[in-house]
């Protein structure tokens, strides 16, 4: 079992408080601490003693710690682990959370969301072991994306996850979704030859329209310039993927395209991918004008005319193809039992599992305890239920 640095530790009283990475905050009592101090792994002092607190240091939520031992599996929650929809292309979600609080974010993130209660992080060992037994199913010419509802550059072992997943024989691509923050220009060099493709959430170049749409009155876009421009020097591919909101960034997506033509040779893929905004339930829903698909398509094509570029994107341009997955395990409107694990992603919700699946059901059960529920969510393995 690998471990990282404790830092920012502090006594007080019969407890001690300390960080693991930069995302994970830990308080317990102070003699369990010292019990562990010698040799410690994540897990360990993590989740030692029943009397500590865990929590996500960037959003200020309860933090569970995703490691074999908890038995709650890697595969069937839409928030972390693995989401295989039946492709070459295996998502990988090693955590929750983000520093943002972008205006339009489908998942309503950060340290503001009104509906989100716990944060998890998975242990890199059973990260890699069912992401192994994942690739396994697929065969050569898979394509590793790290991505979450959060930012997963904040993962402890960010580039540990990009090394090891890299050196997977079935693995041709590693690719990541940012917004730049947890990423330093001094990191670059370390992920060339390990990391193929950065996928950087870029809305625009003004510095005051980008504090607004983020959310963020300390949103440094200098900071993200910069990153550009030493990805630009690297080996690494940069896809900048700006999110269209109507009647709020018209003037800016254009303004990225043009910069994108200027500065970004690709390598091997398109270095702009323009992403339509869509309103979802639980996400925030700035008061905009939403575009149709049809319109939003439409609007591709007049541009790619104007700039003499490829806009619209298909999976073609990612060599993305079908492959086997694993067996869905049930089906829309089933009604099955399952335990509580844990405490879920939003208020009213609970972490269940139930044959090798974790599953988000809406119950009022405490974690121990069974619940007869109705899946009302069952598309690519990925599942939602109802207490009955």
């Amino acid at each position: 079992m690998t471990s990282l640095e404790i830092t920012d530790k502090e006594y007080i009283g019969d407890r001690v408080e300390f960080s693991i990475g930069d995302i994970i905050k830990v308080t317990i009592d102070k003699g369990i601490y010292k019990t562990l101090a010698q040799e410690h792994s994540d897990e360990v002092i993590i989740s030692a003693g029943e009397e500590k607190t865990v929590l996500n240091k960037i959003t200020g939520r309860e933090l569970v710690y995703v490691s074999e031992s908890t038995e709650i599996p890697l595969y069937g929650h839409i928030s972390f682990g693995i989401i295989d929809r039946g492709t070459n292309l295996i998502q990988v979600r090693p955590l929750t959370g983000c520093n943002l609080n972008c205006i339009f974010c489908s998942a309503c993130e950060g340290p503001s969301s009104s509906i989100l209660k716990t944060d998890y992080v998975v242990d890199i060992d059973y990260l890699m072991k069912e992401i192994e037994r994942s690739v396994s199913i697929k065969g050569e010419g898979v394509e590793i994306h790290i991505d979450g509802q959060g930012e997963p550059g904040f993962y402890p072992r960010f580039k540990e996850l990009v090394e090891r997943s890299s050196e997977l024989k079935e693995v041709d691509v590693v690719s990541v979704q940012s917004n730049g923050f947890s990423i330093e220009k001094e990191d670059i060099g370390a992920l060339e030859g390990k990391l193929d493709r950065i996928n950087l959430s870029l809305n625009t170049l003004d510095s005051d329209l980008a504090k607004k749409l983020s959310g963020m009155s300390g949103y440094d876009l200098d900071h993200v310039k910069g990153l550009i421009e030493k990805i630009i020097e690297s080996e690494i591919d940069l896809l900048i993927a700006p999110v269209w909101i109507p009647g709020v960034n018209d003037d800016d997506v254009l303004e990225i395209i043009e910069f994108s033509i200027e500065n970004l040779e690709s390598l091997r893929w398109p270095s702009l991918g323009i992403q339509k905004y869509i309103p979802y339930k639980h996400g925030r829903k700035p008061d905009v004008e939403v575009m149709s698909f049809y319109r939003f398509y439409q609007r591709l094509k007049e541009l790619e005319e104007e700039f003499d570029t490829k806009l619209k994107l298909t999976p073609d341009y990612f060599d993305m193809n079908y492959r086997p997955s694993g067996k869905k395990r049930f089906g829309k409107g089933e009604k099955i039992k399952a335990r509580i694990r844990a405490p879920g992603r939003k208020k009213g919700e609970m972490l269940a599992v139930a044959k090798d699946r974790a599953i988000a059901v809406e119950t009022e059960k405490k974690e121990g305890e069974e619940v007869i529920c109705k899946l009302t969510r069952t598309k690519h393995d990925i599942y939602r239920a109802v207490g009955v």
